[in-house]
């Protein structure tokens, strides 16, 4: 299947974080459903975080392309796009100001995983791109 034994502890942190992100999305679906009622329904629910597909769809990415160095790149990107062009675009502060509890808890966690995704992500592509370069070239034999 995919090579889980040759992901490096920053990949796994990554993907850790984006499993927290998503955990703090279904702690924001239960504590307010009708937040996310505008949104399209699937998966047979009246209201399901659109959020979850796009960092599961991120984590699919990272899983495909993990035999090259710059795979958490999909990870960084969406933890990016939602963390921070949701402050950006007045998204994300609401929630964090919100009067439910289950809001603010369920941002808190979301944000926490993302960020940890994000910043993972990046010294895991930053460590495997510089790792590779140390690597000695092996040189032709002596005759």
């Amino acid at each position: 299947m995919f090579p889980l034994r040759r992901l490096n502890r920053s990949t796994l942190i990554a993907f850790a974080g984006l499993l927290i992100g998503i955990l703090g999305l279904l702690i924001q679906w239960a504590a307010d459903p009708a937040k996310f009622a505008n949104g399209e329904k699937s998966f047979g629910f009246s209201a399901f975080p659109p959020g979850i597909l796009f960092i599961v769809a991120a984590g699919l990415l990272m899983l495909v392309t993990s035999r090259w160095w710059w795979h958490p790149v999909f990870g960084v990107l969406i933890a990016f796009w939602i963390v921070v062009v949701g402050a950006l675009a007045n998204q994300l502060t609401p929630n964090l100001l919100s009067h439910n509890p289950g809001t603010v808890a369920g941002n808190v966690v979301m944000v926490g995983g993302l960020v940890t995704a994000g910043v993972a992500g990046v010294i895991g592509m930053v460590r495997t791109r510089r790792g590779r370069r140390a690597k000695p070239v092996p040189s032709a034999p002596v005759r």
